[in-house]
């Protein structure tokens, strides 16, 4: 009975600090705050992927496929961070994302 009423006691808690975080704008501020955070630099881009400003797309694409496939059992993050600078070079280059027309 006792646990019964710790259980609502903190999902009540719960409710109420959410309830709190909209009405002052700490959820919207934690949220940019993620956004900002997660975009990387063109020179932070090549350092993850090893290429140089003078390495073609192609060279690109297979320090990508390499990196991401052996991290493929291993880490998530680092997985998400090869990504992610694939992503920023499709920026810098014009290039569009695999499977995309147009």
């Amino acid at each position: 009975m006792g646990s019964g009423i710790m259980a609502r006691a903190l999902f009540q808690a719960y409710r109420q600090a959410l309830a709190n975080a909209s009405k002052t704008g700490v959820a919207q501020e934690a949220v940019q705050n993620i956004r900002r955070s997660s975009k990387i630099t063109e020179a932070e881009a090549r350092q993850i992927l090893g290429v140089t400003e003078n390495s073609s797309w192609e060279e690109i694409l297979q320090r990508y496929n390499n990196l991401f496939e052996r991290n493929a059992n291993g880490s998530f993050y680092l997985q998400s961070k090869v990504h992610r600078a694939k992503e920023c070079l499709e920026m810098v280059n014009g290039t569009k994302p695999h499977g995309t027309t147009n």
